[in-house]
């Protein structure tokens, strides 16, 4: 049987799908550039609210889309770790919004002994009276920056940061390698643990705490080396760092576009950004800054030499996906501008958070991927064909050899 024939797989559904949609749901990996853009969408939509409604409902979209569009590649299994570590950074912000006071609160909930410090260091409290404004405050601030690590952390499980080497421009190709490497740590990592501990269970060993730390961090580090080893020797293979030769007046030229363009976008952000001074020449700056500096940029790029093979194309499936991404943080925005009161919910006086039809447009927005965008390619794993018992051969008696059958009383006679 063959995969058009098994219902419900994406090859059965685009041969249902008529025209261009069948050649839409053919399984193929996304551009990783649309996956960043979503999750920046995101995670820029997270950092303009404390409201713990929609951070938590970006929570629950980040997992959802993760869930329904990762592949089986080692880093769609990060996103689990992403999730835990923002569930220790809200954790934290709580405890150190009690350890060091944090601000004074109408209901206490409980008094802890107030450590007295010097004179030196007023304004600072050890423990002492913890009320809950001040727990809220830590939990509202800790959710936003957890929500966008989340965010962040979809991303690298969704996007191929190999694909996305091949994206970066030529003259930062040597940044976008450091990055790239730096992203796949962490799915990596994950990677190396979950085989060591396979290993671990095959072997039957079912040792605890510091043993089995001890078990675990040493092949991962020596499996984390090898992987080093490996991959500078593939780059090496492949001729990473290798430039052509440019002269003396065009690398003087490249360095200062770059230079000054980064200084106009700074001078052009500033100027933006200033109420107390005039704000017309900033926007000029700021374009005149991002030109230049994307001139210098290609003319560097010139120096490297590096093949392609089969650039990656933005389809419309890629421009609706960072679209999604950059419609909910303009809703959020927009909500914010409209009513920001809600956006960033007081605690004191303690108020209730509430949902504006903006905050749950933006929501739903960035949760449309997961039905928008393509699933990605499975391997599947094919088991081998059956294989018949084989046939038992009676075995043919030598010479002068009596072959032992079993007679019935009534064959003697």
């Amino acid at each position: 049987m063959t995969d058009a024939a098994v219902t419900g797989s994406p090859a059965a559904d685009a041969g249902r799908l008529p025209g261009r949609w069948s050649v839409w749901w053919l399984p193929r990996g996304l551009h990783p550039g649309a996956w960043w853009l979503w999750a920046l969408g995101l995670a820029t939509a997270a950092s303009h609210t404390t409201n713990p409604l929609p951070l938590a409902l970006l929570v629950a979209v980040a997992g959802l889309v993760v869930v329904r569009r990762r592949g089986d590649a080692p880093w769609a299994l990060a996103f689990r770790m992403y999730v835990w570590l923002g569930v220790v950074i809200v954790a934290m912000r709580v405890v150190f919004r009690i350890v060091f006071g944090g601000g004074q609160g109408e209901h206490i909930l409980v008094r802890l002994p107030e450590i007295p410090l010097p004179a030196w260091a007023a304004g600072i409290r050890l423990f002492g009276p913890v009320a809950v404004e001040q727990i809220l405050g830590g939990f509202y601030d800790g959710l936003r920056l957890a929500t966008m690590l989340i965010c962040l952390g979809a991303a690298n499980a969704l996007a191929n940061p190999k694909r996305l080497l091949k994206a970066v421009p030529g003259a930062l190709y040597a940044v976008g390698t450091a990055v790239v490497v730096a992203l796949s740590v962490a799915p990596q990592l994950v990677e190396s643990v979950l085989r060591v501990r396979r290993a671990r269970r095959l072997r039957g060993a079912t040792g605890r705490g510091m043993r089995a730390l001890r078990g675990i961090a040493l092949p991962v580090l020596a499996d984390a080396l090898d992987r080093s080893l490996a991959l500078a020797a593939a780059m090496d293979s492949r001729g990473y760092g290798r430039t052509a030769s440019v002269a003396a007046g065009q690398r003087t030229v490249t360095g200062g576009l770059v230079l000054g363009g980064l200084v106009g976008v700074c001078a052009g952000t500033y100027g933006l950004l200033d109420s107390a001074g005039p704000g017309y020449p900033g926007l000029p700056m700021l374009l005149a800054g991002l030109a230049a500096a994307v001139t210098g940029m290609l003319l560097a790029g010139r120096r490297v030499r590096r093949s392609r093979y089969r650039p990656d194309r933005w389809h419309p499936a890629e421009l609706i996906v960072a679209g999604c991404g950059v419609a909910a943080a303009a809703l959020t925005m927009l909500a914010g501008s409209v009513d920001p009161e809600l956006l960033y919910p007081p605690v004191s006086p303690l108020t209730w958070p509430q949902l504006t039809p903006l905050m749950l447009l933006a929501v739903g927005v960035a949760a449309a991927p997961a039905w928008l965008a393509p699933p990605p390619p499975v391997v599947r794993v094919h088991r081998p064909p059956a294989v018949d018992p084989p046939v038992p051969v009676p075995k043919t008696p030598a010479d002068g050899e009596r072959v032992a059958t079993t007679q019935s009383p009534g064959d003697r006679r």
